[in-house]
């Protein structure tokens, strides 16, 4: 089964809470392949539980399995030529996106009621927005990272993915015991256009009919600078891939069965010199700034479209910008919250709201507010 790596309880057989963990988080007495047969060549059954499974297990959740990724989560696309590609719930010939795929199919198809996945570009958000769910990145250090194998450390997080808002809070209550969402939405939320992107118009027509239909207060914000931020993201996020998977690139025999679409990013991502990341990294907090004066001027919260684009055909080009609109937010290392939305196309746009660090309380206070009045569900 293509959602799973490792099936633990099928779902008919749990009593509590049904949580499926991408297969990038420790499970006690079980291996953690990163989706890559390069790593699952000589793992071990994890000798414990990552720390973010440790509210799960106070209340009893029952783990159903570990979810399927794309290889080593380097991929927004959501393929994984060893263990097979999540079927896209909402039509099986488009990517289900990635890098936690078999963690949106798992909550979209009702196999669990609440997802882990890890987001270090988009990697939450992006198949969230493919496969209609609802998932949320989450500030970056809010969740501890322990035994969860790494992408890129500065900018990895670890959040829950659910079909509604609902289920989302449930994650978050899982990953953080005493969670409670804010007692009221956001007074105002900022609408912001990205330049320097096409955007399906549908999508953000979409995007605007939720944001109406809300009765929130809205209005357009501006945020420059967000194609300069999303290539810093990736200087980043490769020089610290390239790094993370030191291991494998050494080992000759390991290299070998890396997937070819992934070798080939982790290859390039070896050429980041020193100096660029330097130069990222201190363009880093004037971009941190940046939103900061956005959310401001805003009063609240932003919203965009998670991704411009509706889930391409499984034989899309891996080249495709499937973060164009999400690892800005990981540069920033603030929360954001997608959830599907209605649109006039067969398939859910998906709306993002992007929030101050620590602001998942008010995110998803406002994000059942869009949900309800949006109608999707």
């Amino acid at each position: 089964m293509s959602t799973f790596i490792t099936r633990l309880t099928h779902a008919h057989d749990a009593t509590g809470i049904r949580l499926a963990v991408k297969d990038l988080i420790d499970v006690e007495g079980v291996p953690t392949t990163a989706g890559s047969r390069a790593v699952a060549k000589t793992a071990q059954p994890a000798d414990r539980d990552a720390a973010c499974l440790a509210g799960a297990r106070a209340v009893g959740a029952v783990i159903v399995g570990k979810a399927n990724l794309h290889e080593l989560a380097y991929g927004g696309a959501g393929l994984n030529d060893w263990f097979g590609t999540p079927v896209n719930p909402l039509d099986p010939a488009l990517l289900p996106g990635g890098s936690s795929s078999g963690s949106a199919v798992a909550v979209a198809v009702g196999d669990a009621d609440v997802a882990y996945g890890s987001d270090t570009g988009g990697s939450v958000r992006i198949p969230s927005a493919f496969c209609g769910v609802t998932g949320l990145k989450t500030t970056h250090g809010r969740i501890s990272l322990d035994r969860v194998w790494p992408l890129a450390p500065s900018l990895d997080t670890v959040g829950p993915m659910a079909r509604d808002v609902a289920g989302v809070v449930a994650g978050m209550t899982l990953l953080e015991p005493g969670f409670r969402v804010a007692a009221s939405a956001a007074g105002r939320i900022g609408r912001i256009r990205p330049a320097g992107f096409q955007v399906d118009p549908r999508i953000d027509a979409a995007v605007d009919a939720a944001l109406a239909r809300s009765g929130l207060d809205v209005a357009d914000i501006e945020l420059p600078g967000w194609l300069a931020a999303r290539e810093t993201c990736g200087v980043i996020l490769d020089a610290e891939a390239a790094e993370s998977n030191r291991v494998l690139l050494d080992d000759p025999v390991r290299r070998a069965l890396i997937g070819a679409n992934v070798l080939a990013r982790l290859i390039a991502a070896e050429q980041v010199t020193p100096g660029q990341v330097s130069r990222a990294q201190a363009d880093q907090p004037d971009w941190r700034q940046a939103m900061t004066d956005a959310l401001a001027a805003a009063g609240g919260l932003l919203a965009l479209p998670t991704v411009p684009f509706y889930p391409p055909p499984l034989t899309a080009p891996p080249t495709l910008h499937f973060t164009a609109f999400t690892n800005a937010v990981n540069l920033a290392g603030f929360p954001a919250l997608a959830l599907p939305v209605p649109s006039e196309h067969s398939l859910p746009a998906s709306l993002q709201l992007i929030g101050p660090p620590g602001g998942e309380e008010l995110l998803l206070a406002t994000g059942a507010i869009i949900e309800a009045a949006a109608g999707y569900r």
